[in-house]
């Protein structure tokens, strides 16, 4: 069975919190900023920002958010897939679901912050297009160690979105 990919909907909201905070746990540690998105995972919506369920029947199995800036750039975040569903393309789909989401409001850019540890996601954002700009530590997030940026509109930026 095939994934569905829904956008902005409050009865998946609840999954977010789930599915990152299963991933996160996996590998790293709850920060504040992960308990105060939690307590209130609309504020994503309030901010301008998206977010993303991939369901399989009617189960949620992937997630991932958009996170607007004050400059109109979005930043991928909080992408995850339920261990039992992952190797599928679903983490690809989530993310382009994400891409087209972005340059539907006009972004110039999405950037995202990662972890070097992280092997299988930083390949799938290269595929994507994202190009690391910094190693260095992260002033919110302790896990994160690495930002990277997708410029949209850029030939390289455009291609991954017909895959």
């Amino acid at each position: 069975m095939d994934a569905v990919i829904h956008e902005d909907r409050p009865e998946h909201l609840g999954d977010l919190v789930r599915l990152n905070e299963l991933w996160i746990s996996e590998h790293f540690k709850l920060e504040a900023a992960d308990r105060a998105l939690a307590a209130d995972p609309q504020s994503i919506w309030h901010a301008g920002g998206h977010t993303f369920a991939a369901l399989i029947g009617e189960q949620v199995v992937g997630v991932s958010a958009l996170f607007r800036h004050e400059d109109g750039a979005y930043e991928l975040a909080r992408m995850a897939v339920d261990p039992a569903f992952r190797g599928r393309g679903l983490g690809r789909r989530l993310a382009l679901a994400a891409l087209a989401k972005a340059r539907d409001k006009g972004a110039n850019e999405v950037m995202l912050l990662s972890n070097s540890r992280l092997e299988a996601a930083l390949s799938l954002y290269r595929s994507l297009g994202f190009e690391t700009e910094s190693t260095a530590p992260h002033p919110i997030y302790a896990r994160c160690n690495i930002v990277m940026r997708l410029r949209l509109g850029s030939e390289r930026g455009q291609a991954p979105l017909h895959n």
